[in-house]
C-alpha cells in the first residue's frame, strides 16, 4: 500500500550538493529560461515553446496536485535553480510511478541529475512506498542513460522511432528501477 500523503505533503529533500524543494512561482523565470534553451528542448523532446505566463501558471499550480510531486532542483550553496523533476503517473494498485527530470543547461555533466534522481527514488521507495519507478530517455541521450543506470535503472524496452526531431526519428528507451531488497 502506498502512502499518498507523501505526494501531497511536498517535502524538501536534501543531498550533498543539492536540495529538492516544491516547485513554486519563485522558480518560474529560471524554469522558463531553461525550458526555451534549444538543447534542453531537444533532450526533453519538447516541440512546443511555452510562454513565461504558462510557466508561471504551471509552477503556481504544483502545490495543489495531490497525486504527483513536482520539485525544483536547487544548489545548496546559493539556492540557484538547477532544474526540475517530477514523480507522477502513480498507479497505487501496482505501487508504481514515473519519473521525469530536466536539468538547466549549466547543471549538466556535473552529477547533479544523478544526485536528484537518487534523492527522489529514495523518497518514492521509502516514503511513498512504490515498488517500481520508470522513465523514458531518448536513445541519443547516452549521458542521461548512463546516469540513470548508475541510479539503478535498467533498460526494459524501446519505442522505435517514437520521437520526430528536425526531420529525423529517434527511439525512446523505457527504463525501470525496482525498490531495493
Amino acid at each position: 500500500m502506498i502512502d499518498a500523503t507523501a505526494l501531497s505533503a511536498k517535502p524538501v529533500l536534501s543531498g550533498v550538493r543539492i536540495r529538492l524543494v516544491p516547485l513554486s512561482p519563485r522558480h518560474a523565470a529560471a524554469f522558463h529560461a531553461s525550458a526555451v534553451d534549444p538543447e534542453t528542448r531537444r533532450l526533453t523532446g519538447t516541440h512546443r515553446e511555452f510562454t513565461p505566463a504558462e510557466i508561471r501558471a504551471w509552477c503556481a499550480g504544483r502545490a495543489e496536485e495531490k497525486d504527483r510531486l513536482d520539485l525544483a532542483i536547487e544548489d545548496r550553496s546559493n539556492g540557484g535553480f538547477l532544474g526540475e523533476l517530477a514523480l507522477m503517473d502513480i498507479d497505487a494498485d501496482n505501487a508504481q510511478g514515473a519519473l521525469r527530470i530536466a536539468l538547466a543547461p549549466e547543471a549538466t555533466g556535473r552529477g547533479i541529475g544523478s544526485e536528484a534522481v537518487r534523492l527522489l527514488l529514495g523518497h518514492a521507495f521509502d516514503r511513498v512506498g512504490l515498488h517500481r519507478v520508470q522513465l523514458e530517455v531518448f536513445a541519443f541521450n547516452v549521458r542521461a542513460r548512463r546516469a540513470y543506470e548508475r541510479c539503478g535503472f535498467v533498460v526494459e524496452g524501446r519505442h522505435r522511432e517514437a520521437l520526430a526531431w528536425e526531420g529525423e526519428r529517434y527511439d525512446v528507451l523505457v527504463m525501470g528501477a525496482l525498490r531495493p531488497g
